[in-house]
């Protein structure tokens, strides 16, 4: 089993890295909320080394093996967490997790299913399942310092284009989401947080 590795990092795709380990390149599949961090590392000569979550992917011809990476073990524990959730495999976990994890992992603990179930793949009843499982047991990883600061205009810009980012990967229209979201911004000035802000779209659409 491949727990480490490390290596050049050589490409970016939307869901995963090409990681050159000694002119062998792998491909590791990230989640979103995971890959974001990368943004500090400019690739090229730099060696970087990722946690790695390493299972086969069965389909009915073929066992393919596959490798998700992390940069460190707690955000390992908490995708390892996840993944216990009936339903929820490696695949749809990684794709799933998009927003930080510690805002996921607080969203768990309070039961906030408006917040789960914007994550795309998750729905109201799988929401409510990762709830009933994992409620008071992911504590821990809401205290994980993954959130950049909110404060600056700059950082309000970032909110809004990652709130529209979940509201696309929804289905809705950029438009559409564009419009929700300032909507929101207006009925909620005080919202600071991509979840704040998916969370008041929600009650726009449940009045």
């Amino acid at each position: 089993m491949i727990s480490r590795i490390s290596g050049k990092l050589k490409k970016r795709c939307s869901a995963s890295i090409l990681l050159d380990v000694n002119g062998i390149c792998y491909e590791i599949f990230m989640p979103q909320a995971v890959m974001k961090s990368l943004d500090k590392i400019p690739g090229g000569d730099e060696s970087i080394e990722l946690i790695t979550y390493h299972y086969h992917q069965v389909d009915p011809s073929r066992s393919i093996p596959m490798l998700i990476g992390f940069l460190n073990e707690v955000e390992r524990e908490f995708f390892e967490q996840f993944i216990t959730v009936s339903g929820v495999g490696p695949k749809a976990a990684c794709r799933a997790l998009i927003l930080p994890i510690s805002v996921i992992a607080d969203a768990i603990d309070k039961g906030d299913v408006t917040l789960l179930k914007t994550l795309p793949g998750i729905g109201e009843q799988r929401a409510r399942e990762i709830v009933a499982k994992l409620q008071n047991r992911v504590g821990k990883f809401g205290l994980i310092q993954d959130r950049s600061t909110k404060d600056a205009p700059e950082a309000r810009s970032n909110i809004k284009t990652e709130a529209t980012e979940v509201l696309l990967q929804l289905q809705y229209k950029k438009k559409e989401a564009q419009d929700m979201i300032n909507k929101a911004l207006i009925n909620n000035p005080k919202a600071k947080t991509c979840e704040d802000i998916l969370n008041e779209v929600y009650k726009q659409k449940d009045r």
